[in-house]
C-alpha cells in the first residue's frame, strides 16, 4: 500500500485537509460498498451528485474522501481532499494505486459508433493467436487470455478498469484491446490510462440521450485522441467522413486506412458473398471469412493496428484471414428444413442496421429478407422512425418487437418507429411485441432462399423489462424455432 501522498502526486489538488501520510486500503465510488480505511471518491454524475453520500460513506469507515466541494460537517479523523475534478483525480489515483498497469501494457483503445467490438476483438484474437498473453474489454465480455469476466458497462468504472489492467499486467499480459465507449470519455473512466494507440472506426447519430447532440457526440469521441500522448499511434477511417477531424488535434502520429482514399493501410474488395471476403490489402490478395463492405473495414483497422503495433504484415494477414468476429455480430445459422438464413446481429443504429441490409441485399443467393428489429427503451427516442424506415425499405417484410424496453412501454416504442412509415412501408410491417414470438413468426413466414435477420441484441441474454434482465437470447430462440420447424 502506497501512502496518499504519493497518490495525488498527478492529481489537480485544490485543498488538502487531514493527514496525507494515510495508507488507503481501498477505492470506491459508491458509498454502500465503502470499506473501512478506503477512499470514497464523491463524483458528479448525471443522475446522483455523490458529495451527498459523503456522511454514508464515512459512517462506513472511509478514511479518505476525494471530492470537489467540502461537505458542511468536517470530520476531524477524516482526510479531505478537494480536487478539480473527481472523476479524473478517480482515475488517476486509482492508476498510482495499482501502480501505473497501462505503463507495462500496449493498450489500444477502439472508439466509433459501430465496430468497435469487432475490431477490439479480431486484435484479441489475432495477438493470441500468435502466442502473445492478452487482455479484452468490450461489450461482449472482459477477457484475460482465456479467461473471461463478465461485465456491465463497455468500459467498466475507473476503479474497476484500472483494477482490470493490474490484473492483466500480473498475469503476464503484453497488449490490451479495449473498446473505449462515449460515456466511457465523458464519464472521464479512461482517465490515468497511458494509451498506445487508439483507432476511429465510424461516426454516426447514437446516444443522443445522453449526449443531446450530434455535434456533443463528435466533440466527446474526438477527444479521445486529443488526448493520446505523442509516443502513441492514433488510427482513423480516411473514407469516414469525419475521419480526419478526429485526428486533426492528437498528438499521436497519424495513421489511417481506406477503401476508397489513398491511405496507409489500403485495401479492395474483389469478392463479397456468404463464404467471406475477398480482398486485396497492398500488394497481398486475401480471402477472409468475414462478409460484408462493413467487416471489410473492420478487417483493415484491425490489420492496421496490428502493423503498427509491431506485427509483420504476412502474420497479421494469414492471422487475420482464419478469424471470424465477435459474438452477435453477423452469426449466420441455418435451418436445415427449408435451407432459410439466420442472421443475428447487435444493429441497435440506424447506420449500423443499414450495412447489415445492404450486405444481405448483395448476395445472390437471397430470396427475400424478413427483419426482426425493435429498439431500446430509456433511451435515443430519434433513432426509432429511421431505424423502422430502413427496415422496410431494405427488407421484404418487417416484424417490429421489443428489444430491451426497460421502463418504457413497449407499444410506446413502438408507436415512435412507426412514426417514421409511410402507409406503403406499413402494409410490409406486423407489429409483435413479445420478442419470441416475433421471432418465430418471422422463421415460420420464411421459405428457401430467405434470410430472417434478427437485431439489435446480438450477444445479449437477457431482456431488460421495468429494472428487471429476464433470462433472453435471440440465438437460442432462432435455433429452437428452426429445430420445431424442421420437425
Amino acid at each position: 500500500m502506497k501512502p496518499l501522498k504519493k497518490l495525488i502526486q498527478d492529481v489537480a489538488v485544490i485543498q488538502v485537509i487531514g493527514s496525507t501520510a494515510i495508507q488507503p486500503t481501498s477505492l470506491c465510488i459508491d458509498s454502500r460498498e465503502v470499506k473501512k480505511g478506503g477512499i470514497f471518491f464523491a463524483q458528479k454524475g448525471t443522475q446522483v451528485d455523490g458529495h451527498q453520500y459523503i456522511p454514508q460513506a464515512i459512517k462506513a469507515g472511509a478514511a479518505i474522501v476525494v471530492c470537489e466541494q467540502l461537505p458542511e460537517t468536517v470530520h476531524p479523523n477524516i482526510c479531505f481532499v478537494v480536487v478539480a475534478d473527481a472523476m479524473v483525480a478517480c482515475g488517476q489515483i486509482s492508476a498510482a494505486f495499482y501502480n501505473f498497469p497501462s505503463k507495462s501494457l500496449a493498450v489500444v483503445g477502439v472508439t466509433g459508433t459501430n465496430g468497435k467490438t469487432t475490431v477490439a476483438t479480431l486484435l484479441f484474437k489475432l495477438f493470441q493467436s500468435k502466442g502473445y498473453n492478452c487482455g479484452l474489454i468490450s461489450t461482449v465480455g472482459n477477457q484475460i487470455n482465456n479467461q473471461k469476466i463478465p461485465t456491465i458497462h463497455t468500459t467498466p468504472d475507473a476503479i474497476h478498469l484500472q483494477s482490470l489492467l493490474a490484473k492483466m499486467r500480473d498475469t503476464g499480459c503484453t497488449h490490451v484491446f479495449m473498446e473505449v465507449s462515449s460515456h466511457a470519455i465523458h464519464q472521464k473512466r479512461i482517465s490515468g490510462i497511458v494509451f498506445t494507440g487508439g483507432i476511429f472506426t465510424n461516426i454516426t447519430h447514437d446516444h443522443l440521450d445522453y449526449h443531446k447532440t450530434f455535434e456533443e457526440y463528435i466533440r466527446v469521441k474526438k477527444k479521445f485522441f486529443d488526448d493520446l500522448p505523442k509516443t502513441a499511434f492514433a488510427l482513423s477511417n480516411i473514407d469516414e467522413k469525419r475521419g480526419l477531424v478526429m485526428l486533426q488535434n492528437t498528438k499521436a502520429t497519424k495513421k489511417y486506412y481506406a477503401l476508397r482514399k489513398p491511405a496507409d493501410f489500403k485495401g479492395k474488395i474483389l469478392a463479397n458473398n456468404l463464404n467471406g471476403l475477398q480482398m486485396m490489402i497492398g500488394q497481398q490478395e486475401v480471402h477472409f471469412l468475414m462478409s460484408g463492405l462493413f467487416n471489410a473495414y473492420n478487417l483493415l483497422a484491425a490489420y492496421g493496428a496490428a502493423v503498427t503495433c509491431g506485427m509483420s504484415a504476412s502474420d497479421a494477414l494469414t492471422g487475420l484471414s482464419v478469424l471470424k468476429g465477435a459474438p452477435g455480430r453477423f452469426e449466420t445459422y441455418y435451418s436445415t428444413h427449408e435451407k432459410v438464413l439466420g442472421i443475428i446481429d447487435y444493429a441497435h443504429t440506424p447506420d449500423a442496421l443499414l450495412n447489415i441490409l445492404t450486405t444481405i441485399q448483395q448476395f445472390d443467393t437471397v430470396k427475400r429478407i424478413i427483419t426482426v428489429v425493435g429498439c431500446g427503451g430509456d433511451r435515443d427516442k430519434t433513432k426509432r422512425p429511421e431505424m423502422a424506415e430502413i427496415a422496410c425499405k431494405h427488407s421484404n417484410r418487417v416484424i417490429l418487437t421489443s428489444d430491451n424496453p426497460r421502463t418504457e412501454d413497449p407499444n410506446k416504442i413502438l408507436d415512435d418507429m412507426e412514426k417514421g412509415l409511410s402507409a406503403a412501408a406499413l402494409r410490409k410491417v406486423l407489429r409483435i411485441v413479445h420478442r419470441k414470438e416475433a421471432i418465430k413468426t418471422a422463421c415460420s413466414l420464411a421459405t428457401t432462399g430467405d434470410v430472417v435477420l434478427v437485431a439489435g441484441k446480438g450477444h445479449e441474454t437477457y431482456q431488460e423489462i421495468n429494472g428487471v434482465k429476464h433470462d433472453f437470447d435471440d440465438k437460442q430462440v432462432l435455433l429452437e424455432t428452426f429445430e420445431l420447424l424442421g420437425k
